[in-house]
C-alpha cells in the first residue's frame, strides 16, 4: 500500500487547484485585453469621424458649392457627384459607429446657402460604445466642433481647444 501512495505523489501533472488558478489568470488577461481593444476602437472611430467631417464632408461641400453656383449638397447629391462613397447613402448614414445627420439649406433671395452636419455615436454608453464625443461642422465654422455630452453645435468648442 505504501508503494502505491508513493507512486501517486511522484506522478507528473497539475492539481485541480493549479489548473483553476491558471484559467482564472487567463480570464483576467482576456477581460483586460477586451476592454483595451474596445477603448482603442472608440478612439479610432472618433478619429475617423473627425477626419470624415473635416476632409470628407467639409471639403466635399466646398467643391460641390463651387460647381453648383453656391448651393451645398445632401449626402445623396454628394455621392452622385462622386465626392462621397456609397456608405453615406440615405438621410442618416452610420459610418465607423457614428450616425451622420446633415441639414442643407438652399440659397434664396434673402439667405445664402448653408449646411450643417452632426456626427453622433451610435452607442455612447458602456463597453460597447462606438464613441463618446459628438461632433459638428457647418459652412460658417472653420473647424470641427465637439461636445462630450450631447449633439454638438456651432457654439461648442473646436477640436483640440
Amino acid at each position: 500500500m505504501t508503494t502505491s501512495k508513493n507512486n501517486r505523489f511522484s506522478e507528473q501533472g497539475f492539481s485541480l487547484i493549479e489548473l483553476m488558478i491558471v484559467i482564472a489568470i487567463i480570464g483576467i488577461l482576456i477581460s483586460v485585453g477586451v476592454v483595451g481593444f474596445k477603448a482603442a476602437m472608440r478612439s479610432g472611430n472618433e478619429a475617423a469621424t473627425i477626419d470624415t467631417l473635416r476632409n470628407g464632408i467639409g471639403a466635399s461641400q466646398i467643391q460641390y458649392a463651387l460647381a453648383h453656383h453656391g448651393d451645398f449638397g445632401t449626402f445623396d447629391q454628394l455621392i452622385a457627384d462622386h465626392a462621397l462613397d456609397e456608405r453615406y447613402k440615405g438621410n442618416t448614414p452610420v459610418v465607423n459607429g457614428y450616425v451622420f445627420t446633415m441639414k442643407v439649406t438652399p440659397k434664396s433671395t434673402t439667405n445664402q446657402a448653408d449646411f450643417a452636419c452632426n456626427a453622433d455615436p451610435q452607442n455612447s454608453e458602456g463597453v460597447s460604445a462606438t464613441g463618446r464625443r459628438h461632433f459638428y461642422i457647418d459652412a460658417a465654422v472653420s473647424t470641427v466642433r465637439e461636445n462630450p455630452d450631447q449633439p454638438a453645435t456651432a457654439n461648442d468648442r473646436p477640436i483640440g481647444q
